[in-house]
């Protein structure tokens, strides 16, 4: 499945079929990260799934890591339950105490 999340995000994202939540777009402003930095780390074949979430009650969703051209590191959880586009649920910059090389939760 994450295959095909991952090639539905990047074309959604090339294509600008994509929206914020209300909550996606609070997080990406309290983080300070600019949509273009969005499209550059989840419009890349570099962008790949760290989570999924297949039994999420809004519909299949996953956390996406991707990297800025910067190679500052992205996550965002993308829901995709619609067919023409993806929902960015939620966007961050990864806490470096909490994950592990931003692919794997810490334990604490």
């Amino acid at each position: 499945m994450a295959t095909y999340q991952l090639e539905r995000l990047i074309q959604a994202m090339r294509e600008g079929h994509y929206r914020l939540t209300l909550h996606a777009e609070h997080e990406r402003e309290a983080d300070a990260v600019l949509i273009g930095e969005l499209v550059e780390a989840f419009g890349s074949d570099s962008a790949e799934v760290v989570e999924e979430y297949d039994n999420d009650p809004r519909g299949p969703s996953a956390l996406v890591l991707g990297f800025t051209s910067m190679k500052s590191p992205l996550h965002a959880v993308v829901g995709f339950a619609s067919p023409d586009i993806v929902v960015f649920i939620t966007i961050y910059r990864p806490d470096p105490d909490l994950w592990k090389e931003w692919r794997a939760r810490q334990q604490l």
